[in-house]
């Protein structure tokens, strides 16, 4: 699977967004806006968590299924008069897309949101062969006069804010631009409906396809995935391999789960089904029209215990804005084309080689807060802990991390040995402490000190003090009634006893 590649480390990464912050603040408000519509969403709606499971068993049984869905779909496809491509790999699905667009000779594609063509690099490959491709979606507009990548799912250019946005419209308008959202989308409407016009071949992703009809189904709030599907002449469709639903009546559910998951509307402003290009009664469409299957990864997951459900994701991005790591450091600093805490997982767990997975599994705070928020209710802090391990287990670890882990293990299962460290490094970190605390920033420190302060080791610890607690607690007790002593003793007594006879005494 293809992903933005860069030779810096996740670490590095979050280390540039932690000391930005624009995309600090940009990243922090937009998520907790979406987090907090997704919340009264879910509430107004009721019985949410019936509804997460409906989701969730739709998608268990289509995955388990999916050879069956994928051939019922793509037979009825064709039927529908759509030719339907089937692509193992990125190299593929790209091979198909330029192929498709040197048999149509075209000079341009306009391109609905679509976060497989973003997987496979598609605009680059495009522009290899002479072809412009243009983002239509807004954000993807934005990322696309930046160039860069999205940083959300949904919200592509979540880390920008509109001064930001304004200074990039006016370097693309030649002009200088208020930074005001009516005259900024006023001035891209104008230019890319000129795009659509000229345009040659429309593309798009796909929310969810329709086995039982041979459909496929896009949610969009801007209209621009309407004039992608219906202008040009040609369209093309990149859809994952999981993208599948069997029927109609399974899309209700969808429906209710996915805008509201994701921006917390009860349905996107647009819903388009399409079944096929323009028939001789239609006002409108292509006359032509391509669905391109990607595996590209995919199939590795099923069968797996650990990951299979990762295919269930219906891409709505609820998980990024509920994510503690991805509000602080957006969506680059993961390095992929998918961020948050499903990029943590998708990433890793659709390359082959386990040598070159990146840290990301590990910039997880493993608090589960993403398996709440997941419509579908995927257990993606459970993947992030089997991803962590698998790495581990390949003999890819952390080598000082794991001699750490060795000697943490052996001080923790003997409690003198624990106990004789505790007081040498009480000692010791006298040399060390600074106002109550340790803010040396080398070795392993070096890290956690550069944003935090490491509490410096108490005078006592809590056994000690435990001891003097109990002493005066009963020396207390004794004085007001000496009648207590001799019962303390007779249970102490009892329970010694107890002990002898192969019971468990926890002091």
């Amino acid at each position: 699977m293809s992903h933005t590649t860069t030779k810096s480390t996740v670490k590095e990464r979050a280390d540039l967004a932690l000391n930005d912050e624009f995309l600090r603040k940009a990243v922090k408000f937009t998520t907790e806006r979406l987090r907090g519509g997704k919340l009264k969403a879910a509430a107004d709606h009721g019985n949410w968590d019936d509804w997460r499971e409906r989701g969730r068993q739709i998608r268990l049984h289509t995955i388990a299924h999916l050879d069956y869905y994928l051939t019922t779909f793509a037979n009825n496809a064709r039927a529908n008069g759509v030719h339907v491509h089937f692509a193992d790999t990125d190299v593929e699905a790209v091979k198909i897309s330029l192929e498709i667009a040197a048999a149509k000779q075209a000079k341009s594609v306009v391109k609905s949101k679509s976060m497989v063509t973003e997987e496979l690099h598609l605009n680059k490959a495009l522009a290899s062969i002479g072809v412009e491709a243009i983002e239509t979606d807004l954000g993807e507009y934005i990322i696309q006069l930046a160039d860069e990548t999205p940083s959300h799912i949904i919200i592509p250019a979540i880390h920008k804010n509109r001064y930001q946005i304004a200074d990039l419209l006016s370097k693309d308008a030649g002009e200088t631009l208020a930074p005001d959202t009516t005259i900024l989308a006023g001035y891209v409407r104008k230019k890319l409906r000129e795009k659509f016009l000229e345009a040659d071949i429309g593309m798009t992703g796909c929310n969810f396809a329709i086995a039982e009809s041979g459909s496929m189904v896009l949610f969009e709030n801007e209209g621009n995935a309407r004039m992608v599907t219906t202008v040009p002449k040609t369209q093309i469709t990149l859809m994952g391999m999981e993208r599948i639903i069997p029927t109609w009546s399974d899309l209700e559910v969808m429906a209710t789960l996915l805008p509201r998951s994701a921006t917390g509307q009860k349905l996107t402003v647009y819903m388009s089904g399409i079944t096929g290009p323009r028939r001789d009664a239609d006002a409108d469409g292509p006359e032509e029209m391509h669905i391109i299957i990607v595996d590209n990864g995919r199939s590795q997951q099923l069968g797996d215990p650990e990951f299979q459900e990762l295919l269930n994701c219906i891409r709505c991005g609820a998980c990024l804005n509920a994510c503690p790591v991805y509000r602080h450091i957006g969506g680059h600093a993961y390095g992929g084309t998918y961020s948050g805490p499903i990029g943590a997982v998708l990433t890793p767990a659709l390359k082959k080689n386990v040598a070159e997975w990146d840290d990301i599994a590990n910039a997880s705070s493993l608090c589960g807060a993403c398996y709440e928020a997941c419509p579908v209710k995927i257990p993606l802090h459970d993947m992030l802990v089997s991803l962590r391990r698998r790495k581990v287990e390949s003999g890819h670890g952390d080598k000082i991390e794991a001699a750490g882990m060795k000697g943490f293990a052996a001080l923790m299962g003997n409690s003198k040995r624990m106990n004789a460290v505790l007081k040498l490094g009480r000692i010791g970190q006298k040399l060390v402490v600074r106002d109550g605390g340790i803010r040396l920033k080398v070795g392993p420190l070096k890290g956690w000190n550069s944003y935090r302060v490491t509490p410096s080791l108490p005078k006592a610890s809590f056994r000690d003090g435990w001891k003097t607690l109990e002493q005066e607690i009963r020396h207390g007790l004794t004085e007001a009634d000496p009648a207590i002593q001799a019962r303390l003793a007779e249970a102490l007594a009892a329970r010694g006893k107890k002990g002898g006879k192969g019971g468990h005494h926890h002091g």
